[in-house]
C-alpha cells in the first residue's frame, strides 16, 4: 500500500478515536457486533475515512486471454528432477548409516563417538540438500509435480523425445490469477497450435506476469527451446460481478469483501461482515468474483480502514450465510 494510503488510513483511524471519545457515548463509539468484532460506524466516521459502497455490477468473463510464450528447455526439468532423485538416495543412505552407527554405539560395539559425530553431520547436510532439491522443483515445475506419478512418466518421456514441447505463458501485468483457463492456443507462424494448461507456475521472471506452465503435444518441426510465440489463453464464459481491485482482500482463508449491512428502522450506524468471494478473471481495473449479489452494498472505498478495526478473531463467510 502506497505511503499517502498509509497515512491517510492512520488519519481516518485517528479521527475515529477522536469524534468517539469526543461523544463519550458507548453507542457513538467504533462497536464490535455480536457477530465477532464487525465494526460499526456513525455516518459521521464513514465519512472520515471515506467509506464508499456500491452494487456489483453483473458480467461475463471474455473467453480469451492474450500471453506471451516461451518455449522450455526440457533438459533442465530432467536436470532438476535428477539431483532430486540422487539428494533423497544420498539421505537415505547417510541416514541408514547414522542408524547403524548409533546401534554399534550404544551397543558398546566397534563404534567411536567421531564417527557417529560425523555421521550425524553428513545425515544433516544430505537432508538439507534432499530438501533444497525438493523445494526448486516445485518452485520451476509445481504442476508437473502435481501430476499422478504415471501422468509424470508420459509427459517426461515425451518431452524427452521431442514428441512434446513444454511452454510458459507469460500474462505481463498480473501478479494473481482467478481460475485457470482451459485451453490454450499457439500461434505458430499463422498456424493455430493447441496446448494444454498444467497449471501455474510459481516462479516470477523478468517480464513480471502470471506463468503458466503449457504441455504441447506434436508441435511443428522447428519449434524448439528459446522460441517465443503469442498464445491465446482460452477460459469457458462465466458469469459473475465485477468489483474494483480495491475492494478485494485477502487473508488465509482467501479473498473476502466488505458488504454493508441493511440498517435496522431508527438506527444510523452501519454494520459490516465479510464475505468470501471467489475470483474468477482479472478485468480491467477490477475483479470479475462469485459470491456476492447485484443488491449487496460492497465496500469498494475504505476497506483497509474496516481491516484494522476487525478483531483477530472475525471470519469471512458466505454471502448466504447471512
Amino acid at each position: 500500500m502506497p505511503d499517502r494510503r498509509l497515512l491517510r488510513l492512520a488519519i481516518g483511524i485517528a479521527m475515529i478515536v477522536s469524534m468517539s471519545r469526543a461523544v463519550g457515548d458507548d453507542d457513538d463509539r467504533v462497536a464490535a457486533s455480536d457477530k465477532g468484532g464487525i465494526p460499526v460506524l456513525s455516518d459521521q466516521q464513514k465519512r472520515a475515512v471515506g467509506i464508499a459502497v456500491v452494487h456489483p455490477l453483473a458480467a461475463n468473463t471474455p473467453d480469451r486471454m492474450q500471453a506471451l510464450g516461451l518455449v522450455l528447455d526440457p533438459t533442465q526439468l530432467i536436470a532438476d528432477l535428477g539431483e532430486e532423485d540422487s539428494a533423497d538416495v544420498a539421505e537415505r543412505s547417510s541416514s541408514a548409516e547414522l542408524a547403524r552407527l548409533r546401534g554399534l554405539f550404544s551397543g558398546g560395539a566397534n563404534a567411536s563417538l567421531r564417527a557417529l559425530e560425523a555421521a550425524q553431520t553428513e545425515q544433516a547436510k544430505a537432508r538439507a540438500d534432499a530438501q533444497s532439491a525438493t523445494a526448486r522443483v516445485n518452485l520451476h515445475w509445481g504442476p508437473i509435480v502435481a501430476l499422478s506419478p504415471q501422468a509424470r512418466a508420459k509427459l517426461l518421456d515425451a518431452a524427452a523425445s521431442g514428441h512434446s514441447l513444454l511452454v510458459r505463458a507469460e500474462l505481463p501485468g498480473l501478479h494473481s490469477l482467478g481460475e485457470l483457463p482451459a485451453k490454450a492456443m499457439l500461434d505458430v507462424d499463422g498456424i493455430q497450435v493447441p496446448g494444454h494448461v498444467l497449471g501455474a507456475l510459481r516462479q516470477s521472471t523478468e517480464v513480471q506476469g502470471v506463468g503458466l506452465l503449457i504441455e504441447v503435444p506434436h508441435a511443428p518441426v522447428g519449434l524448439g527451446p528459446g522460441a517465443r510465440v503469442p498464445i491465446d489463453l482460452m477460459t469457458p464464459p462465466r458469469k459473475g460481478f465485477l468489483l474494483p481491485r480495491d475492494a478485494v482482500l485477502y487473508d488465509e482463508n482467501g479473498p473476502y469483501v466488505y458488504k454493508q449491512m441493511a440498517r435496522k428502522a431508527g438506527v444510523d450506524k452501519s454494520q459490516y461482515t465479510m464475505v468470501k468471494v471467489s475470483l474468477l478473471q482479472s478485468s480491467g481495473g477490477g475483479w470479475l468474483v462469485e459470491g456476492v449479489d447485484d443488491d449487496d452494498e460492497i465496500v469498494v472505498s475504505g476497506a483497509g480502514v474496516l481491516w484494522s478495526m476487525q478483531d483477530a478473531g472475525a471470519h469471512a463467510v458466505d454471502d448466504d450465510d447471512d
